[in-house]
C-alpha cells in the first residue's frame, strides 16, 4: 500500500491533538451516513482520559447520530463542548440534554442556513442573509434560535431589502474541520465513490482553510499519487492537512448498513423488491397524503410518518411518475429510512447538500410531506421542542416555507394509540394519551400566519381526518369512515375547528386492503 507523507497520515490520537481548547470545529455528517466516526470517538477518548480539547464550539448542519452512542453522542460531556451551533438534536440526546440543563450555549438554525454558511464563511462574508426562518422561533422576535437561558449572544438578526424583511445570520470562522471520505491519495485528494452522500464536505473545508484553521478527514483507503480521477476529487488536496485511516468498524457506510452500493449508486436494484407497507394507521396517512400528488411532482419526504409515501406511490405504481427528494441531496429513486434516511437507492443523481437546499429555499419543491407533532389553532406547527426534550427543526423550516404545496402527517393523538380496520371503516381501540391538536404550540417551527401570507396550501392529515390551513385557520376538511366528529374528534382537540361546511368522507379505498388502484386516475 503506498505511504503517504507523514505530514498527512497520522493516527486518529493525534489528529485529536491538533484540536486546541476553545476551538470552532464544524462536521460533515447526515443522521447516520458519511459520519467521522474514528476522529469522534478518539476525541471523546482523549478528553475522558486527559481533559482535552475542551470548551468547544461545535457546528453542524444536519442531525448526526444513532440517539445513542455515536455521531454527536460522543461530545455529550459536561466541559468538552461550551457551544453548539447545530440543525437537529433529536439524534444525540445527551448533548440535547446539557442545553436543557444550561451546561451549554446552544442554538437552532435551519439546517440549510447552516450549510450555506459553510460557504459564506469560505468566501469571508458576514452574515448569510435569507428569509428562511421569518416568522418561527428562528426569528429573533421570539428566541432567535436560542434554546436555553445561558445563551444570550444575538446570531440572527432582521434586516429589510427592498421593503421585504430577511433575516441575516451571524457567521464565524471555523478552525477545525472534520469529515470523511473513501479514498485518499498521496496528497491528500479525496474521493467519496463508496459513501451513500455527497454533502457539504467541500464547503466545510474551504470554511476551515480560508479561515486559517485546518482539515482533517477520515478515509477506508490510500490510493497512489496521480491515480485518482480529476472528476471524483470531492475535497482537493490543497485543503486537506490530515488523514486518519479508519478501523472498518468505524467506517460503515451508515450506521445501519456496512455497504449497499445501490446506496452509493454503484447498482440499481429492482423495486419489486420492497415490500407494501403493512395496514397500520401509518398506511392510512400516507395513503391518504398520496391523493395529493400530481404527476411531474419534485417531492420532499421528510424523516418518520412521512417516509410512507415513497413505498404506498411504489406499491400504486407511480413512483416512475414523480420525483422523490431527500434535502442532504438525494434527487430521484426512492429514499430510504430509519438510520439510512438521507440516503436512497436507485437515484438520478447525488448532489451537494448547500445546492439541494438553494433548489428548496427558491420554490424547486412542488410538494413536501412531512412529520405532524404539534399543531394548533392558528396553523403552526411544532416538531423542535417539547418541554425537556429538545428534537431540533432540522430542514423542517428550510422545506416547510419554501414548497408550493405542504402536507404534514400524524396520528391524532400520540402516546399508546391503536386503532383497527374492520369493514373499511377505522375503530379507535385505545386513545392515545397526549393531545397533538393544542391552542398553542410550544415552539413555532412552522408559522401559520407566514403561510397564508405566502398563500400556501398546507394540509394537515391523520388517520381519522383532515384539516386545512384557511385564512379563518384550522378547518375540518375530510373524517375517515367509522369516526365520530364530536367523540372521536373534538373531544381529543384544545380548541373548535373550523367546519364551513359538512366535512366530506376521506376516499374509502384507503381503508381496503390491496392496492387502492390509484395510477388509473393518476
Amino acid at each position: 500500500m503506498p505511504q503517504l507523507e507523514r505530514s498527512k497520515l497520522i493516527p486518529a490520537t493525534e489528529a485529536v491533538g491538533k484540536i486546541k481548547d476553545g476551538d470552532t470545529i464544524a462536521f460533515g455528517g447526515f443522521v447516520a451516513t458519511a459520519i467521522p466516526e474514528e476522529i469522534f470517538s478518539a476525541i471523546e477518548t482523549s478528553y475522558v482520559k486527559h481533559r482535552k480539547p475542551r470548551d468547544l464550539t461545535i457546528m453542524y448542519a444536519a442531525g448526526q447520530g444513532d440517539s445513542d452512542k455515536k455521531g454527536l453522542n460522543h461530545f455529550a460531556h459536561d466541559g468538552l463542548v461550551k457551544r453548539v451551533i447545530g440543525g437537529h438534536w433529536g439524534l444525540a440526546p445527551g448533548m440535547a440534554r446539557l442545553a436543557i440543563e444550561n451546561k451549554v450555549i446552544g442554538y437552532n438554525l435551519p439546517q440549510g442556513i447552516i450549510s450555506h454558511m459553510y460557504r459564506d464563511i469560505a468566501a469571508h462574508k458576514p452574515r448569510t442573509i435569507s428569509h428562511v426562518g421569518l416568522g418561527t422561533f428562528v426569528d429573533p422576535r421570539d428566541t432567535g434560535g436560542k434554546i436555553n437561558a445561558i445563551t444570550t449572544e444575538e446570531i440572527v438578526e432582521l434586516i429589510e431589502f427592498d421593503g421585504k424583511e430577511y433575516l441575516a445570520y451571524k457567521n464565524r470562522p471555523i478552525n477545525v474541520a472534520i469529515l470523511r471520505g473513501t479514498t485518499a491519495d498521496e496528497d491528500g485528494n479525496i474521493t467519496i465513490e463508496k459513501e451513500a452522500l455527497t454533502l457539504e464536505s467541500l464547503e466545510i473545508a474551504t470554511a476551515a482553510h480560508n479561515s486559517g484553521g485546518i482539515v482533517i478527514v477520515a478515509i477506508e483507503r490510500i490510493a497512489k499519487r496521480g491515480t485518482l480521477k480529476p472528476k471524483d476529487v470531492k475535497i482537493p488536496g490543497i485543503m486537506v492537512d490530515y488523514l486518519v485511516l479508519s478501523q472498518k468498524e468505524n467506517h460503515w457506510q451508515t450506521f445501519a448498513v456496512e455497504y449497499d452500493p445501490s446506496f452509493s449508486g454503484e447498482i440499481k436494484i429492482p423495486m419489486e423488491s420492497i415490500p407494501p407497507m403493512e395496514m397500520t394507521e401509518r398506511k392510512i396517512v400516507s395513503r391518504r397524503a398520496v391523493f395529493e400528488l400530481q404527476p411531474g411532482d419534485i417531492v420532499n419526504l421528510g424523516i418518520g410518518m412521512s417516509e410512507g409515501v415513497a413505498p404506498v406511490a411504489n406499491e400504486e405504481g407511480i413512483l416512475a411518475e414523480i420525483t422523490l427528494t431527500a434535502e442532504p441531496g438525494v434527487i430521484g429513486g426512492l429514499p430510504a429510512g430509519g438510520l439510512n434516511f438521507g440516503a436512497a437507492t436507485n437515484t438520478d443523481a447525488i448532489i451537494g447538500q448547500p445546492a439541494q437546499f438553494d433548489f428548496y429555499h427558491g420554490g424547486g419543491l412542488d410538494i413536501g410531506f412531512l412529520g405532524l407533532a404539534q399543531a394548533d389553532k392558528e396553523g403552526n406547527l411544532n416538531v423542535s421542542k417539547f418541554g425537556p426534550k429538545l428534537a431540533g427543526a432540522g430542514g423542517f423550516i428550510d422545506i416547510t416555507q419554501n414548497a408550493n404545496r405542504v402536507i404534514f402527517m400524524g396520528t391524532f393523538t400520540a402516546g399508546g394509540l391503536k386503532v383497527a380496520i374492520e369493514d373499511g371503516k377505522i375503530k379507535i381501540v385505545q386513545e392515545g394519551k397526549f393531545k397533538k391538536f393544542l391552542d398553542r404550540v410550544e415552539h413555532i417551527t412552522f408559522s401559520g400566519k407566514y403561510a397564508r401570507q405566502k398563500k400556501q396550501k398546507v394540509l394537515y392529515i391523520t388517520e381519522r381526518c383532515v384539516f386545512e390551513l384557511t385564512e379563518e385557520g384550522m378547518a375540518l376538511t375530510e373524517i375517515a369512515p367509522g369516526i365520530d366528529i364530536e367523540t372521536d374528534i373534538f373531544a381529543h382537540m384544545d380548541f373548535v375547528p373550523v367546519v364551513k361546511k359538512s366535512p366530506i368522507m376521506m376516499d374509502r379505498r384507503i381503508f381496503q386492503a390491496g392496492p387502492m388502484g390509484f395510477r388509473e386516475n393518476f
